[in-house]
């Protein structure tokens, strides 16, 4: 039996999300045929490939789903001036959604929850504890 599109796109929400978490661009999203159609549009390379590992995660076959990924620079994260060694670092920001904790958001950019301590250290001008992170929260994510 076919899936809605309302059914459709609450099974990829948390793709939706991710776009959106990252600056992202929703172009479309609809059905064509039996399949939920998405374009969007992310700032890097980087970015569309966490899109598609989100993607991934909900549906390894996403067979349900065709995904239009457009990489448009002028969304990209603005990147750090650069210093007196010469070489910017691109630093990504977050806001902490509700239920976030760091370890839920080291998995999401890093892969590895324990990563959450490279998460901690790059914000503690604004946190205090590692344990204490407040929905709305912008962070810093570092490479």
């Amino acid at each position: 039996m076919a899936q809605t599109q309302d059914q459709l796109k609450a099974k990829y929400q948390n793709v939706l999300n991710t776009i959106q978490q990252m600056n992202g661009s929703m172009k479309n999203i609809n059905m064509e045929g039996d399949k939920l159609f998405i374009r969007a549009e992310v700032g890097t390379d980087q970015q569309k490939n966490q899109v598609w590992d989100a993607i991934k995660q909900v549906d390894p076959s996403y067979s349900d789903l065709h995904a239009d990924i457009i990489v448009n620079s002028a969304l990209a994260p603005k990147t750090a001036a650069a210093g007196a060694g010469g070489g910017a670092t691109q630093e990504r920001t977050y806001t902490v959604q509700e239920g976030d904790s760091l370890s839920k958001i080291a998995q999401k950019f890093y892969g590895d929850a324990g990563a959450y301590d490279k998460i901690f250290q790059a914000n503690r001008d604004k946190l205090s504890d590692p344990n204490k992170v407040r929905a709305g929260a912008q962070l810093v994510i570092p490479q």
